[in-house]
């Protein structure tokens, strides 16, 4: 016979799991939806455009200053373990790889699930539960074609570009702390931190920031649109948005690198 606390634990175990695959089901659907949608007019180009300055151009100093601190602290924790081998040389080339291939695309897209993928869970959630999607509907809009689709899209355009750009401030700020230590030049610290990099770096890189970008965006809006109990709820679902998106995140960049890791060595 199974006690009363064992019970009642078996029950919230079993209550829990419901609640995942549902979810998952419901996020499937949300994302099919998105899917058809997109390629249905009409195209609400005017407010992808102010979705993308908005959730892109106003991202940028935060982006910038950790892009930089990042390129700058990473060189300067590997200037030890290159110098006991008599390795300094090798610094560009060895952060312009680590830069281009790794952080860039990670860091900038956990920034931007903070940022981003919660203002979209809680102005989405915030919208939902003052009834102003509902309102939208009477008014013969299409609320997901108005704020979802534009926010997704959104997103998955403007992540890759910031992640060229957090790469190039990176590589930046990495300049800064050899040129202090070693005098490099910018042209030949330039040349050696691509030198080791080809397309295919550059090509996967993108490839895994246009998935990040999609599922900051998408998961940002299923969590809005999903919202209930009121202003505890739109907390919630920002909250619930970060913490789905940095795990999706991961998940995919493991996938993603398992993926490209026989073009890189093939």
């Amino acid at each position: 016979m199974l006690s009363g606390s064992q019970r009642t634990g078996k029950y919230l175990i079993s209550k829990n799991l419901d609640n995942f695959f549902i979810d998952i089901r419901e996020l499937t659907r949300f994302t099919l939806q998105f899917f058809k949608e997109v390629f249905v007019p009409p195209y609400e180009l005017q407010e992808t455009i102010r979705q993308c300055y908005k959730l892109g151009y106003k991202s940028l100093f935060l982006i910038t200053s950790t892009a930089f601190i990042t390129g700058m602290v990473f060189t300067d924790h590997s200037r030890p373990s290159l110098a006991s081998f008599g390795a300094t040389s090798w610094l560009p080339s060895f952060t312009g790889v680590a830069v281009i291939k790794a952080l860039a695309p990670l860091i900038t897209s956990l920034i931007c699930a903070g940022k981003i993928g919660s203002n979209i869970g809680a102005e989405i959630g915030s919208m939902k539960v003052t009834e102003q999607i509902d309102a939208m509907e009477v008014s013969a809009i299409n609320p997901f074609k108005y704020l979802v689709v534009t926010r997704v899209l959104a997103t998955t355009f403007m992540v890759p570009l910031l992640v060229i750009y957090s790469g190039l401030i990176g590589l930046l700020g990495s300049f800064i702390d050899v040129h202090r230590n070693d005098q490099t030049s910018f042209t030949v610290f330039m040349y050696d931190a691509f030198s080791k990099i080809g397309y295919v770096e550059i090509l996967s890189s993108l490839i895994r920031s246009v998935f990040f970008g999609f599922t900051i965006g998408i998961i940002g809006c299923y969590k809005g649109f999903t919202t209930t109990k009121g202003t505890e709820g739109v907390g919630r679902a920002a909250n619930s948005s970060v913490v789905t998106i940095m795990f999706l995140i991961f998940l995919e960049e493991i996938l993603l690198v398992k993926f490209f890791n026989p073009f890189y060595y093939g």
